[in-house]
């Protein structure tokens, strides 16, 4: 009965957000109260486990979440990010246009949303296509897969973070950006190839028409762009600090310049001084910069804020329901092999992306649904934790089609048809999904 009503919870979000159309917020929050009380929980217990799950997830990662937003905003707005893509291009050349642009999209969706980063992009990918003589619908498969790999893979992007805490594994948030680095490659791999075999095969209206303005020229009327080292500098300064303070903490030692490089490794601080950084990219230190950008990027950031922290709210009634003593009375001996365990997160973060759209809800509600399960498998630590991440990942990414709104940046901003963006954009996630899957399962064997 137990397990009937928390999947009837799971269900009510599902129909709430994607027949209704309910923010993700409320779809949570009232799916976390119906748990607690049709379980028999106290009523002030069920009070107290919302407020204490929302509230518990928003110390350890809701300051990570600003900052990665704000380093993202700034990118956008000042040029830091076209500028990224220029010189991704100025190394690769242009005899693999596809290639280039699976690269961009993998590097600059780390910190900037996969919807903006295609939009901001589209003039480079349109007037690279021409010079290079492809078609328009192969090169944004391969902008659209390289930005969506990293997006739902590597944190700070806030989905893999909210999954991270809620699964327990905040602290591993150095190693979780290492693995999702390395499994979002062949994720960006496939999305390359397919985009390369099916995308060329597609032709737009935009192919026939001659381009307004050259790559040169599309390059120049974006103005002044900022330096490639502090273009990068907001995005590396943060991964190498939090890489830094990973090996501190697995020193094992306890003195003053040890735990200095803790300090400077904790994601909050870490993000912070990228934040820090990225202020090199302002164009000017005024109220427009200082207070508008910035709170602009608050504004997104706070939706993904609220759904995290309504995530951490039904994730901590779901463990406190009693689900984890029902767990221990159970036989999961088929599940504790690892590897094979991992197709379960998979499983339910694919059912939960393909039918209400958003990979960010699919990566918040599946790692509060398998929470509980973890300890009683006897996962635990950075690597399994991290792997986990990873499989709920490639969940959420398992398929983007018309209720994703990623799609239709896609579709709408590279021309295609709804049907060829199925053929093109559907079946790309799809593939990348599994690929994603099928590297993390055999990571699983090699390092667990």
């Amino acid at each position: 009965m137990l397990f009937f009503i928390i999947l009837l919870g799971v269900v009510l979000i599902v129909v709430a957000t994607a027949v209704f159309k309910v923010h993700p917020f409320l779809a949570l929050l009232f799916s976390a109260f119906f748990v607690g009380i049709a379980s028999g929980m106290p009523l002030l217990s069920v009070v107290e486990n919302v407020n204490t799950g929302f509230g518990g997830l928003m110390t350890s990662i809701g300051l990570v979440i600003v900052a990665g937003t704000i380093i993202g905003v700034i990118l956008e707005k000042s040029g830091a990010a076209f500028r990224m893509a220029e010189v991704v291009l100025r190394v690769l050349g242009d005899k693999r246009p596809q290639l280039a642009m699976s690269v961009i999209g993998y590097i600059v969706s780390i910190p900037v949303f996969c919807d903006s980063g295609y939009i901001i992009l589209t003039s480079l990918k349109k007037a690279l296509a021409k010079r290079a003589k492809v078609t328009i619908a192969s090169m944004g498969i391969a902008l659209a897969t390289g930005l969506y790999a990293t997006h739902v893979l590597v944190p700070p992007t806030p989905g893999p973070i909210a999954a991270a805490g809620n699964i327990g594994a905040a602290d591993y948030l150095g190693t979780i950006i290492l693995i999702g680095l390395l499994v979002a490659i062949p994720a960006t791999i496939v999305g390359y190839f397919w985009a390369v075999k099916v995308g060329s095969k597609i032709e737009v209206e935009a192919d026939k028409e001659a381009l307004e303005l050259n790559y040169d020229e599309i390059v120049k009327s974006f103005g002044k762009m900022p330096s490639t080292f502090k273009s990068f500098l907001p995005i590396v300064l943060p991964i190498v600090l939090i890489g830094i303070g990973s090996i501190a903490a697995l020193l094992g030692e306890e003195s003053g310049w040890i735990n200095f490089l803790k300090f400077l490794g904790s994601p909050s601080v870490a993000l912070l001084l990228g934040v820090l950084a990225s202020f090199l990219l302002l164009p000017a230190l005024n109220e427009d910069t200082l207070t508008n950008w910035i709170g602009e990027a608050l504004k997104e950031a706070a939706p993904i804020l609220l759904i995290t922290g309504a995530g951490g709210a039904f994730g901590t009634v779901i463990k406190n329901t009693g689900v984890a003593e029902v767990l221990q009375n159970m036989d999961l001996g088929a599940l504790a092999t690892g590897a094979l365990f991992l197709l379960v997160p998979f499983l339910i973060a694919a059912a939960l992306k393909t039918a209400q759209g958003s990979s960010t809800a699919a990566l918040v509600i599946t790692s509060s649904l398998i929470a509980p399960l973890l300890p009683q498998l006897g996962v635990e630590g950075a690597v399994p934790l991290a792997l986990v991440v990873m499989a709920i990942g490639a969940g959420a990414m398992t398929v983007s089609h018309v209720n994703d709104s990623f799609f239709w940046v896609v579709t709408q901003y590279s021309g295609m048809k709804v049907t060829d963006a199925y053929k093109a954009m559907t079946m790309a996630t799809l593939l990348m999904g599994i690929t994603t899957i099928a590297v993390t399962m055999l990571l699983w064997v090699v390092m667990v």
